[in-house]
This record gives structure tokens, sequence and C-alpha cells, in this order.
């Protein structure tokens, strides 16, 4: 059950927080792993740990926002494992700011991360997921983190609850761009996780509060907040090959937050 045994996965933004787990889950579940981040020292010692416990990582400088360096990292997969059967795309940005106090310059960074790195991600793993995919018992599997924000608007963050609503709708439209393909895409929306990032949207004026905290839980119906190996248990999921009818979907892993 769930298990990717023999599939080689690229995880980008997998040095720390949800795509550090999904990193070392899919190892655990016997993917060979590609960890792709800006990260650089972190990345590292993530892939060395994995082969430490026994699995198979390796890692590699990955801006999304730059085509050569994805490009690098599907060549490094190719080299060190023979293909590419997975691709989760979960580097991401996040500025917690109104629309009247978003600058450019913040709008463009979101966009860059949050969408064209996405974009960038499938455009240029899909060829070879594609012809790994014609050999494969039920093909290959793109898994983008979006975000409950990608679900409900957010009142904190506008303008990256717009680009992981884009990261929603870009899943459903590859889905069936690449149904035929034998490339199934669905989306992860993680509600409020116990991540770097969580602790910023968590945040107020720079400072995170045990209070603060307490009303977070208390907040999701199912009374905490999350942790990254919630959404990594989605994600080995929809990788596998139990999810072999899953495409176009999305999964809100939140708690309970939008069923409220």
């Amino acid at each position: 059950m769930n298990r990717v045994d023999g599939k080689v996965a690229i995880v980008s933004g997998g040095a720390r927080g949800i795509g550090g787990e999904c990193a070392r889950r899919l190892a655990e579940h016997g993917a060979s792993v590609i960890i792709g981040d800006v990260l650089e020292s972190e990345g590292a010692q993530n892939a060395a740990a994995i082969r430490d416990a026994g699995g198979k990582a390796a890692f590699v400088p990955l801006d999304v926002t730059k085509a050569a360096a994805w490009e690098k990292a599907v060549a490094e997969a190719v080299s060190n494992y023979g293909g590419v059967d997975i691709l989760v795309n979960n580097a991401g940005a996040y500025i917690t700011k109104p629309v009247l106090e978003t600058t450019q310059e913040d709008f463009a960074l979101l966009v860059a991360v949050n969408l064209e790195g996405v974009f960038l991600g499938t455009k240029i793993c899909a060829p070879e997921m594609i012809r790994r995919a014609q050999a494969a018992p039920v093909g290959s599997a793109i898994v983008n983190i979006s975000s409950v924000a990608g679900l409900v608007g957010s009142r904190n963050s506008p303008v990256y609850s717009m680009t992981k609503g884009g990261v929603r709708l870009f899943t459903k439209s590859t889905a069936l761009e690449f149904a035929k393909k034998r490339v199934r895409c669905n989306s992860v929306h993680p509600g409020l996780i116990d991540t770097p990032m969580g602790s910023l949207a968590m945040s107020r004026a720079g400072r995170e509060s045990n209070d603060m905290r307490e009303a977070f839980a208390r907040s999701h119906p199912i009374g905490r907040i999350g942790e990254p190996q919630d959404i990594a248990a989605a994600v080995v999921f929809l990788s596998s090959d139990d999810a072999a009818f899953i495409t176009g979907a999305e999964f809100a892993v939140d708690g309970g937050v939008t069923a409220q």
C-alpha cells in the first residue's frame, strides 16, 4: 500500500518544511529522490540524512524560476536514477500584506516562485515523465502544493491566494492535457502547517506567541495545527499506484478549516 518502489521523484523546495518531509517520506516508501532548493546547505543535509537512513537521495541547487536549473535537475535525475516518475512542485514564497500595501516587487516575487516555478517544473519535467510513463504500470504523477488560500479567499495575503488559486486551476488543466499521456496531476491544499512559512502566517509584527498558536489551533475543527508529515502522507499517496484513477483532484489537508 502507498509504495513508490523504483520510482524517481524530484521535490522542489525539498530542503526543509513540507518539501523536506515529502522527500524523506518518498524515500522511506521506496523512491529515489532529487531534492532541489535554493537552501543549499539544508538541502544537502536532508539528502545526506536520507542516505544515512538507507534511502536514495541527491541534492541539486534549484531556483524554480530558472529554466536552466530545472533542466539540470532533470539531467541529474536521469543520470543518477534513470528518469523522472514523480514531480512535487512544492517550492513557494509567502508574503502577508493587504492589496494596498503590496508592491509590484512583492507581486512579481510571488508570481515568479508560486506560478512560474510550477509552470517551469511541469513543462521541463513532463517530457521525461511521459517517456517513463509508457512503461510504468499506471504512469507518472505530478503533485502541486497549493494552499487552502487557493480554495478560499485570504484577508491577510490576497496575492498569495491569487497565485495558489492559479496553481489549483493549472493542475486541473494539465491533468486534462496529460491524461492520455499517462501523467496524473493533482493538487494538495495544506492548511496552517508548523513550518517556517507557517510561523510567518502566525506572526504579528515579526513575532509568534504561544497564545497565537493556541488560537490558531482552536480555529481548526480537528483541534491542532498541521505537521509536515500530514501533507507528506497525502503526497506519497497521490504519487503512488494506489492513486491510479485520481487526476485533476484537489486535496484539502487542513484539519477541517475549509469545511466550516
